[in-house]
């Protein structure tokens, strides 16, 4: 009988602590899940938010993010300025080592910035005039966009403006000044790279978890793919004293669903969950609204004759009641954009934010999106069109976005919708790149804190551009923000770009990504960012 209420009670409890979320994970392991999956941990190749998270977890740049989200140093001990602001250099900590033993040195920085062109990295822009401005990287963007290209020699590598002046020192050389240049140093695009072993490794470098170096908080024990990636505490970390885990989970590819479950059951301690379980959870404890910093957008391909119509694309846009889909459908913190650069992005010398600064272009209004709609028809001679959606089906909530776009656009009278369901690798890198899509649902994400980290997307010659939207008009004015060192004309400049921009509609803002998130309650120190890398986990201690 005893044993019997002794079952009973450990079972009441059990459902007590399931219900609350209480129940928790080892004190000495934080585990992270993920509905996103890592593709690889090449600082030079990787391009999704899921690899940069993961890889920060073990690989550290000169600056990172500090407890408080702010940039501070990280393998920088020191930073030189030269009274021009051209010159940038760079002293690293005493004792910095790679989990093989070697010692991390100014070597390691000048072989990724290389390695990056070299394998025609999707950030290698980040180094040339749309983003930190060093010297010979727009030489070398140039050259990568030839029809002959075969690849760079070393010599062609070594005018690049990043060099090591010592084993402790890395110098970066920029053709203008640039204020928030350390926020490029905290991206992944810029760390370091052990190029003996990377070399040795070939092909399969940062492939799985013996085929990557660790130089940060973390060292990665097992890769899992599409499963799971495990860390230990890296002892050798220069900031070791402060890190209190000693072990990290990150389980991949985890629906909300199931996220849900194993928060209940106290096998998790962070856990992204979707609209439908919301209700179930906003009033729990564990229950948190974040900021992904992500615009999720309408790419519309301009090289069809009906997209390329301006009228089509407005009604496109005046058909989607933006806040109705943030409020009621997604309820995950997400908010309505009101221009293609998100709020509390970027503030100018007045700390007045970009968004507020610009104005809203967004609007829904159903007469207004029937009147362009059937202006457009008129001018493209059709009494009737067919648009396809294009949208990956593993990036929640893009199956929810479409969804909800198809029944916006079905109010249209005279425009049918159908959709093309498919993963993010094949939207990405098949369909948008080989411009087999009518209008795709998509997103983007700041890595660096300025509004031009969103309006060189639309650039003629921009390789994100994959909808071929052109406008000399809007090139002029990117290229005068990229080159004018007038902070307040470049301000306006901007400004000036995003109305263009939003004038045309080939970009179509339609929400500022929230997450709802279910957070361990006995867990502090997890740094979340809506720029560069999402999630830091050097400070999470229970």
């Amino acid at each position: 009988m005893k044993r019997v209420i002794k079952m009973l009670l450990c079972s009441m409890m059990a459902i007590s602590l399931a219900g609350c979320g209480s129940k928790t994970t080892a004190d000495d392991t934080y585990v992270f899940s993920s509905e996103l999956d890592v593709k690889n941990l090449d600082s030079t190749d990787a391009d999704d938010g899921m690899s940069f998270t993961a890889m920060h977890a073990c690989i550290d740049g000169l600056y990172g993010s500090g407890s408080d989200g702010v940039t501070t140093e990280a393998l920088a001990e020191k930073e030189e300025v030269s009274d021009d602001g051209l010159t940038r250099t760079y002293t690293l900590k005493d004792g910095l080592k790679w989990s093989n033993g070697e010692a991390v040195t100014a070597s390691d920085f000048v072989y990724a910035a290389k390695r990056i062109f070299k394998n025609s990295g999707q950030y290698a822009y980040l180094y040339g005039t749309d983003g930190a401005h060093i010297t010979g990287a727009d030489e070398l963007l140039e050259k990568m966009e030839e029809e002959d290209f075969d690849g760079f020699s070393d010599a062609d590598l070594d005018t690049l403006g990043v060099k090591a002046v010592d084993d402790k020192t890395v110098q970066y050389t920029l053709t203008l000044p640039v204020s928030y240049f350390k926020e490029f140093l905290a991206f992944p695009a810029f760390y370091p790279i052990n190029e003996a072993f990377a070399e040795e490794k070939g092909d399969k470098y940062a492939k799985s978890a013996d085929t990557v170096l660790s130089n940060g908080a973390f060292k990665m024990t097992e890769w899992q793919v599409g499963k799971k990636v495990t860390y230990e505490k890296n002892e050798d970390y220069w900031n070791a004293d402060n890190v209190k885990m000693n072990n990290l989970v990150l389980n991949l590819v985890v629906a909300p669903e199931s996220a849900s479950t194993s928060f209940k059951k106290g096998e998790t301690d962070f856990a992204l969950i979707n609209t439908s379980l919301v209700d179930a959870w906003k009033d729990n404890e564990s229950f948190k609204q974040i900021s992904e910093g992500y615009l999720f957008y309408i790419s519309v391909n301009t090289n069809k004759d009906y997209l390329a119509n301006k009228n089509i694309r407005k009604a496109i846009s005046y058909a989607i009641n933006r806040d109705d889909l943030c409020e009621n459908t997604l309820k995950d913190g997400s908010k309505a954009a009101e221009g293609f650069v998100p709020t509390g992005l970027a503030t100018n010398s007045e700390g007045k934010d970009f968004r507020a600064d610009s104005g809203n272009y967004t609007e829904y209004d159903l007469d207004k999106a029937q009147e362009y709609f059937d202006a457009g028809l008129k001018e493209l001679g059709k009494d009737s069109l067919t648009i396809d959606i294009l949208y990956g089906t593993d990036e929640s909530p893009m199956d929810i976005f479409a969804t909800y776009l198809q029944n916006a656009l079905k109010q249209i009278k005279g425009l049918d919708v159908t959709m093309t369901a498919t993963t993010k690798q094949d939207r990405i890198y098949n369909k948008q790149k080989n411009r087999e899509f009518d209008i795709c649902c998509t997103r983007w994400g700041p890595d660096y804190a300025d509004p031009t980290t969103y309006l060189t997307l639309a650039q003629t010659t921009n390789s994100n551009n994959y909808g071929d939207y052109s406008s000399a008009a809007y090139d002029s004015k990117i290229e005068f923000v990229g080159t004018t060192t007038d902070m307040s004309a470049r301000w306006d400049a901007m400004k000036e770009a995003e109305a263009i921009l939003m004038d045309d509609m080939s970009f179509i803002p339609v929400f500022e990504k929230g997450s709802a998130s279910l957070q361990n309650t006995k867990v502090s120190g997890l740094v979340q960012k809506s720029v560069g890398v999402p999630y830091t986990f050097n400070y999470v201690s229970k």
